[in-house]
Parts: C-alpha cells; sequence; structure tokens
C-alpha cells in the first residue's frame, strides 16, 4: 500500500485518487454520446392548396409594364397584382434570354410609399433593365 510521504508510522493513505475512474467515466460518456441516434423530429403539417389555377397575366419576352395608379394598385401589363406576385414575375423575366426592358410608370397622384415598394421590389430582383414612363406628368403636378 502506499503511504503519505508525512506519515511515518506507515498507516495507509486515506485519500482515494480518483482521476483513472473520471477518465473512464469521461470515455463512456463520449462513447455513449457518440452512439445515441440522432433524432430528427419532425412536424406532419398540411398545408393550403392554392385553389386559384388562374393562368397569370403574360410576360412579355421584349418589354413589361409595371403602373401604379392613383388608387394605389399595382398592375403588371394591365392586371392587378400584389407585391408577391410583382416579385415572382420579376423573377421569371430575369431569367429569360434576352432580359425583357421593365418599364415603371407610376400615376403622377399616386402614394410614393407604394412606388418605393415597388422599386424595392425590383431591386430585390435584380432587374437589368429598367426605365421610367411618364416623367413629364410630374412637372405639372407640383
Amino acid at each position: 500500500m502506499q503511504t503519505t510521504s508525512d506519515n511515518s508510522d506507515g498507516e495507509p493513505m486515506l485519500d482515494m485518487n480518483v482521476t483513472p475512474l473520471i477518465d473512464v467515466m469521461l470515455v463512456l460518456l463520449i462513447m455513449f454520446i457518440i452512439t445515441i441516434p440522432i433524432q430528427t423530429h419532425a412536424v406532419k403539417l398540411d398545408l393550403p392548396v392554392n385553389q386559384q389555377n388562374n393562368p397569370p397575366p403574360p410576360i412579355d419576352p421584349v418589354k413589361n409594364n409595371v403602373t401604379v395608379t392613383a388608387k394605389d394598385q399595382v398592375l403588371w401589363n394591365g392586371n392587378p397584382v400584389t407585391m408577391d406576385q410583382l416579385r415572382q414575375y420579376l423573377d421569371v423575366t430575369q431569367q429569360m434570354n434576352p432580359v425583357p426592358e421593365l418599364h415603371l410608370q407610376p400615376d403622377a397622384t399616386a402614394r410614393y410609399e407604394i412606388v418605393d415598394e415597388v422599386l424595392a421590389v425590383t431591386k430585390r430582383a435584380h432587374v437589368q433593365k429598367m426605365g421610367f414612363v411618364g416623367n413629364e406628368y410630374y412637372m405639372n403636378v407640383f
């Protein structure tokens, strides 16, 4: 038996060396963590299905018009659209070869906030060819 260095009587050491026990427990813990299968938790969701089978407004391969009316309605080639639909149409046009032009024509009395949203959507869609139509109407408004 091991004795302490300051113990001259040869009594056994009272402190137990737990370092090997800790090492074994850590190895077992690591092996246990590695062997546990990764649990993938899935939740089944019934997502809504689009019931409308309306064909999308046609996308012109040469130029497309986006109009903001005085009633703050956004029109794509004369058909009303939401901002999400506008983004989808812009994404489709940017995939075409050659990329069609986009003509933005805001009404002179349209709210700037709506026009700004349309501009933000076109920027996020990385529109390459864009032009403003009807700028001469703004001269008479102010």
